[in-house]
């Protein structure tokens, strides 16, 4: 049988905490509406790495007007999977779960858009898209990088243990990696392409890794890069030339960035220049296309420390206002 198309004010894609605050937004306005996500509930956070504490305090993460409890100041990333667990139960908010949004199609009307997923077809006058960025590393296009070795994304400590492990970056998810790997027992190198670590890395974090440098508990190649990935070793590029270590695995956590491509399948226009921040209206989130709103830290393009749980939640009302308003003008 054929599935029924369901028509929409509102389809939300991306089951994240600012979609989630999206749905909120349009049900208190009595918008029909409906989140699309291509994995588990805040999928991307789930993907964070299993001891990950957030930068942010609890209250900062809170939607709906629902405060988020903790034992500590930063939560936890399990504390937070459970937040959002049960604003979604809460709100009882109307979300499919690993369906994947492959397509939005502007409708010959010009008034609504045909949005085609991995499981149906669905109408809705407005589009928001709330994908962040997590889903699509920065690659470092090197000769090995496709080895099984080099993983992007690092989840738990354990797993390299006793291991020769290189930690590319200097940001807050290699140090955090670099502290957690050398606390179970791994032999770790930081390699870092700038002349220090991040200013940026978590103020409680910093003073640890600093003092794991200087006493020599974690190697550290400033101004360098990796060049080269064997099986059993890399080769680094530094300013004392190109250096060969024994290697069995590779943490390159150099970045993530939005899927341009999706963003510029729907019509979404996007600067070449970096930062690549796709264009959308600063105080009605709408983009270029009519209907179509960004919201959350997708906005931002290539800065990716743009944009934040906290202060992107405030995107929701923005967008369900324009709505709102559309709708009494037309």
């Amino acid at each position: 049988m054929k599935q029924k198309i369901v028509e929409l004010d509102i389809l939300i894609i991306g089951g994240g905490p600012i979609g989630l605050a999206c749905g909120i937004e349009a049900d208190k306005a009595g918008l029909s509406y409906i989140i699309i996500e291509k994995g588990c509930l805040v999928n991307s956070l789930y993907h964070y790495p299993t001891n990950m504490t957030f930068f942010s305090s609890s209250e900062r993460l809170e939607i709906g007007d629902t405060p988020f409890v903790t034992t500590n100041s930063k939560p936890r990333r399990s504390e937070a999977l459970e937040y959002y667990r049960r604003i979604q139960q809460k709100f009882e908010l109307r979300i499919k779960l690993f369906e994947e949004v492959t397509d939005v199609i502007p409708e010959l009307n010009g008034s609504s858009y045909r949005v085609q997923t991995s499981k149906g077809e669905y109408i809705a006058t407005n589009v928001i898209v709330a994908t962040g960025f997590y889903d699509h590393p920065i690659l470092l296009n090197i000769p090995g990088e496709d080895l099984s070795k080099v993983r992007h994304y690092y989840n738990d400590p354990h797993y390299y243990a006793g291991q020769n492990v290189i930690v590319v970056g200097a940001s807050n998810s290699s140090i955090d990696a670099a502290l957690e790997t050398y606390r179970k027992g791994a032999k770790v190198t930081l390699v870092v392409r700038g002349s220090e670590i991040s200013p940026r890395v978590k103020y409680w974090v910093k003073p640890d890794i600093e003092n794991r440098i200087l006493s020599k508990e974690i190697d550290v190649l400033y101004n360098s890069c990796l060049c080269r990935v064997n099986n059993d070793s890399v080769e680094i590029s530094t300013p004392d030339g190109v250096q060969t270590i024994q290697n069995d695995f590779v943490l390159a956590l150099t970045g993530y960035k939005p899927n341009f491509d999706f963003l510029s399948r729907i019509g979404i226009s996007i600067p070449n220049e970096s930062p690549r921040t796709p264009l959308h209206d600063l105080e009605t989130m709408e983009t270029n296309m009519n209907g179509i709103y960004l919201a959350g830290v997708v906005c931002g393009g290539l800065n990716t420390h743009l944009w934040f749980i906290e202060n992107s939640r405030v995107h929701a009302t923005q967008i369900v206002a324009h709505i709102l308003s559309k709708k009494l003008t037309s």
